[in-house]
């Protein structure tokens, strides 16, 4: 009988889940590993666009998203004053990409994915970190990874003397760091060979078919495998996010708003929710002298409504901030040994195309596509860098561009943005979407039925619309 191949998923966010479910339906037996105690992930909402939702059609996950999406209607582009610039619609997405927009909170999103695996798969509360990252030609060696994670045993429960069984799987490890189990189980007892539990991490070598990287922006698998690979650079802005309950006389019409050095924009989200993003073009690691509400108070609080209306709905612990970095040059190649990487940890972006999220859908899909059951794992891999390398680049690149339009500070310079942005939208009526074309309109490699096939919500949409 065939051994099943064995991954190992560095990550549970959207990426590294999202690879999780699509190579668990490959044949595959996954694992993912995340540091955090649970699967909550940090952040907001996420605008899937119509090239990640037909990325989850493929592991039958876009319908459930889009069920539990907004229903997007018209969207603005503003300036401080609530001048409109511009304005577009969800029909608009449809007519140029096949699809609308959906937005959903992420962690409906983490939810939805983590539900499609077996309980067992997912491993919170423990780090994983790159030992050897193997040889994926025929007969090579397996890549190695170190678990460290807590004893979970009660503090109570003597420590047992007898041997671990021999197990296969990637959270059933085929060879073992017999010192390191050793040791644990001598810390544990203490100096005067007491069987109580002290809590002490233990750690475990396991080796596997397949590493994906899904380790984020700060990816020490990616400095593992390419430690001469620039870090990512700072993008020149900090972002804001929150969710919040819509405050009474708050419509469901998104909108960005640019002024001078900072951006706001404005989300509905499914259930009456308002979904609220902001940029500022500050130095990198900064942080408010008191608390990130009132710095957005200072900063966007005398712009027009909702502005200040979510700001005096959201409470000062509600409010996230993370500077923004981005790509400083592409990455050799997205894999290196037995290790894929994914998502930020090879090609971050900074979110003025709503893309970052969706590209990483994009990169677990056509990395479980490549990888199939019976793919010779070298020639998988490399497709996947073939496939996913220019393309995500060419979208940090565009992304990048745009952001850098957002930090000009000078009023000569904003006043010239506003008048291009007012005539072009007036020649052309969906130009505010043209930033997506040759990006929202991809197709996964595998069949899908998203491109419209009647009886999905996809194709009811697209009828609604048109």
């Amino acid at each position: 009988m065939k051994q099943q191949r064995t991954a190992l998923v560095i990550g549970g966010g959207i990426g590294g889940l999202t690879a999780a479910v699509a190579l668990e339906r490959r044949g595959w037996s996954v694992t993912v590993v995340e540091r955090a105690a649970a699967l909550e992930p940090v952040g907001a909402g996420i605008a899937l666009a119509p090239n990640a939702q037909r990325a989850l059609d493929t592991i039958e996950v876009g319908d459930a998203v889009r069920a539990r999406a907004d229903r997007q209607g018209a969207g603005e582009f503003r300036l401080p004053g609530g001048r409109r610039l511009a304005r577009t619609d969800n029909a608009a997405a449809v007519r140029r990409f096949g699809g609308p927009v959906a937005i959903v909170h992420r962690a409906e999103l983490v939810a939805l994915l983590a539900a499609r695996l077996p309980a067992s798969a997912v491993r919170t509360g423990a780090t994983a970190t790159l030992v050897d990252p193997g040889d994926p030609r025929p007969g090579g060696r397996p890549a190695r990874v170190r678990i460290a994670e807590p004893d979970r045993r009660g503090p109570d429960q003597p420590v047992p003397d007898r041997p671990e069984p021999d197990r296969t799987g990637p959270d059933r490890p085929r060879t073992t760091d017999d010192k390191n189990k050793t040791d644990a189980k001598t810390n544990a007892r203490g100096n005067g060979g007491n069987a109580r539990h002290n809590h002490a991490a233990t750690s475990t070598d396991l080796s596997v078919d397949l590493v994906v990287a899904a380790d984020g922006i700060r990816s020490a698998v990616r400095r593992a495998v390419f430690p001469g690979h620039p870090a990512p650079r700072y993008a020149g802005f900090t972002a804001w996010r929150f969710v919040v309950p819509a405050p009474d006389g708050v419509g469901q019409v998104a909108h960005e708003t640019w002024g001078r050095g900072g951006v706001w924009g404005t989300v509905p989200l499914a259930g009456g929710r308002i979904y609220a993003y902001a940029t500022a073009a500050v130095p990198a690691g900064g942080r408010a002298v008191d608390d990130e509400r009132a710095e957005l108070l200072r900063r966007f609080g005398a712009w027009h409504q909702p502005v200040p209306a979510l700001l005096d709905a959201v409470g000062p612990a509600e409010v996230l901030r993370n500077d923004v970095y981005s790509a400083a040059a592409a990455p050799p190649a997205f894999h290196h040994g037995r290790v894929a990487l994914l998502g930020d940890a090879v090609h971050p972006m900074t979110p003025n195309l709503g893309q970052g999220g969706c590209q990483a859908v994009e990169d677990a899909v056509v990395l479980a596509h490549e990888a199939g059951p019976d793919a010779d794992l070298g020639a998988a891999l490399a497709a996947y860098t073939r496939q996913r390398l220019p393309r995500t680049m060419e979208v940090v690149r565009r992304a990048e561009r745009i952001g850098r339009l957002t930090t000009w500070r000078s009023r000569p310079a904003c006043a010239l943005r506003a008048g291009l942005l007012t005539a072009t939208a007036r020649l052309a009526r969906d130009h505010a979407l043209r930033a997506l074309d040759g990006i929202a309109d991809w197709r996964p490699p595998a069949g899908t039925y998203a491109a419209g096939a009647r009886g999905t919500r996809t194709a009811a949409l697209r009828e609604e619309q048109e």
